[in-house]
Order: structure tokens, then C-alpha cells, then sequence
């Protein structure tokens, strides 16, 4: 098979973002027919079908929303390779918004790369007040968990994320084990500002709780692994953000089922502002290195034990 031109790949990864024609063709500087030209000639030298109908529109196929996924990783490891031989032109501020759990459990610990990279960037990062905030005239860049929608801005698919229950070996050993789904209810629940996780992979694990709002709610992610990591109680977690604590061994998952949240995290940038190369700058170093992270999350599941802990 021909290697699709950059062209095709840049106005898949354009639409797909966008999800609609003319939107990819703004932001491409093409017209709204060059756009479709360009799809359509991808999805004939791929081989296998990318759109489907909607209305009067299209829209991705699963497979299609997969290799879009895949494209824009490659093309934004293109764009760094670029970067990387002419980063004296990159300068000024970029402050990026990013919710708490997130930017202290991943964003900080990797941080220090970008500005290595980008010495003559003035970045600022802050904690918005809602977790899905993507509106404030002094951030250029948001980093946020909600559901997608967010009319007039430039959406961007991060994460999506996978919840399991987590708890520390001192909890653990403290309850004599954790046989099976219905012996959590033995211990103290720790919430995340509602019950909604728990009582999703409650309900998926076929276990009846009593009072699904009984335990502690906490406002803040860091709150609440901070408690769990105490062996005050067993918490919803997922790998992007307790990875690290789950390598080191001080957070262990009891079991391999896994609940898909209806939220995820998103890219969120003004149109205007996503063409910025300092901001540009930004988000592709982001792609790269969440990419990263799921090349070495995939080699961690592997290594982790699958059986329930007795």
C-alpha cells in the first residue's frame, strides 16, 4: 500500500477533530471540496472504509476514529522531530490550565522535559475551579475531564479513561485479602466527588451495595489517593494518573475489572490560538509524551499480577 500523502492525513486529523468539513477547511486554509477531495482519496488508497453517513454529514468509523488516533500521534511526533532542530524560535508565555489529579499526578512529573526542550517559554500552570472549566481569557490552553462538548472551541481526544479499584498493601493485608468483587463492601469506600464510578462497576460486577453513598467524598483527586495510599480505603483509580503509584507497588488493584467513564480527558484550545507556535509547541510535546505513557502503561499491565489478591 502507497504512503498516504501528509496532506491526506493532516485534513483526516483536521476533521476528526473538528468533525465536520468546513471546520477542517478553516483551519486548513483549503476549500470545503478540497477537504472531501482529500478524505476521499485517503479512504481509497487505505483500503478499508474511515466515514459513514450521518444525515447529511459523515463521520468516523470505530476503525476510522482508531487510525485518526494513530495519525495525529505520528504527526505530532513529526511536528516535534521538527522542533527540535530550530527550538530558539520558540519563546513567549503559555499558561495551561489542567485539573488537579492530572497535573500533579502526571503533567509535574514529566514537565521538566518540555522546558529542557523550550528553555525560552514562560510557562504557567493552574488548577481550574470545575474539572470540565474550559473558559477563562487568561489560559491558552486547557487541559480538562468532561464529556467532549464544547461548542466553539478546538476539541481534542487525550485520554479516555478505565476505572478500578485501588487500595494500599497495609488495607490489603489489613481485611485478610479481597477474594472476590462483594468483599469491598468490608471496607471503607472512598469517593471522588460522588458514588457515580463505584456504583457503575458495582453494578457491572453484579455485587447489590445497601447504601451506595456510604463512605467519604472527596473533593480533590489528590485527597483521595492520598487517603487510599494511608490504607484508609479502597478508590476508584485509573492507570494515566496512578500508574507510577501502581508500578512502585504502593497502590494495588485487587482485581482486572475495569469501568469505561462517560468523561475523558480533552485538548481544549481556542481556534484562534491553536495555530501559536508557542502553543503549538505545547500540545504537540503533550501528544507526544501521553503516547509515551501508554507504550509504557501497555508494557505495565503485563507485568502486573491478574489474579484476585488473597
Amino acid at each position: 500500500m502507497r504512503t498516504p500523502s501528509t496532506q491526506a492525513l493532516r485534513a483526516l486529523d483536521a476533521f476528526a477533530r473538528h468533525g465536520s468539513v468546513w471546520k477542517a477547511a478553516d483551519e486548513l486554509r483549503l476549500t470545503r471540496s478540497a477537504v472531501s477531495h482529500q478524505l476521499r482519496l485517503l479512504e481509497q488508497e487505505l483500503g478499508f472504509t474511515l466515514f459513514h453517513r450521518i444525515g447529511k454529514g459523515i463521520g468516523l468509523t470505530a476503525r476510522g476514529r482508531r487510525y485518526a488516533t494513530d495519525i495525529r500521534k505520528a504527526l505530532a511526533m513529526i511536528g516535534e522531530a521538527g522542533q527540535s532542530h530550530d527550538d530558539r524560535g520558540i519563546g513567549g508565555a503559555c499558561v495551561v490550565s489542567c485539573t488537579p489529579g492530572f497535573a500533579s499526578l502526571w503533567l509535574c512529573t514529566h514537565i521538566a522535559e518540555f522546558v529542557e526542550r523550550y528553555p525560552d517559554v514562560a510557562l504557567k500552570i493552574r488548577t481550574p475551579r470545575r474539572l470540565d472549566e474550559v473558559v477563562s481569557p487568561e489560559v491558552d490552553v486547557f487541559i480538562a475531564f468532561g464529556d467532549g462538548n464544547w461548542p466553539n472551541r478546538s476539541v481534542e481526544l487525550l485520554s479516555e479513561v478505565e476505572f478500578t479499584p485501588l487500595c494500599s498493601p497495609v488495607l490489603l493485608n489489613k481485611a485478610g485479602g479481597l477474594n472476590e468483587p462483594a468483599d469491598l463492601l468490608k471496607v471503607p469506600i472512598l469517593h471522588l466527588t460522588d458514588a457515580e464510578d463505584w456504583t457503575r462497576w458495582f453494578s457491572q460486577a453484579g455485587v447489590e451495595v445497601p447504601d451506595p453513598e456510604a463512605g467519604i467524598v472527596f473533593s480533590d483527586m489528590n485527597l483521595l489517593l492520598a487517603a487510599t495510599t494511608a490504607g484508609q480505603g479502597v478508590a476508584m483509580g485509573d492507570e494515566l494518573t496512578c500508574g507510577p503509584a501502581m508500578a512502585a507497588g504502593t497502590l494495588i488493584r485487587p482485581f482486572e475489572m475495569t469501568v469505561k467513564s462517560p468523561r475523558a480527558y480533552y485538548l481544549v484550545v481556542e481556534p484562534q490560538k491553536s495555530a501559536n507556535p508557542t502553543i503549538r509547541a505545547f500540545t504537540d510535546w503533550l501528544r507526544r509524551r501521553l503516547a509515551e505513557t501508554a507504550t509504557d502503561q501497555r508494557s505495565l499491565r503485563r507485568q502486573l499480577p491478574s489474579e484476585p489478591f488473597r
